[in-house]
């Protein structure tokens, strides 16, 4: 997860560009930061389906291939 401080700075920019008085640099700033963002987001998306476990009603396992080769992989770093 993104700091706290850094997601108070993305607003912060946010408002700053609402209201027209975004410099370059700050929109430079903003641009780095919003990526930042994305991707700590990604990862914690993707953590979290790579170790989620899918059930149906008869209770088998039908978790997709892929997501198990990737806990493989994950196991063997």
């Amino acid at each position: 997860m993104l700091e706290k401080s850094k997601i108070d700075r993305i607003n912060e920019l946010s408002h700053k560009k609402k209201a027209g008085t975004m410099t370059a640099d700050e929109k430079i700033e903003q641009d780095t930061l919003r990526e930042e963002y994305i991707k700590s987001f990604r990862n914690q998306v993707r953590d979290t389906i790579e170790h989620t476990t899918f059930i149906d009603p008869n209770g088998d396992d039908v978790t997709p291939d892929k997501i198990k080769r990737k806990r493989e992989e994950r196991k063997k770093l």
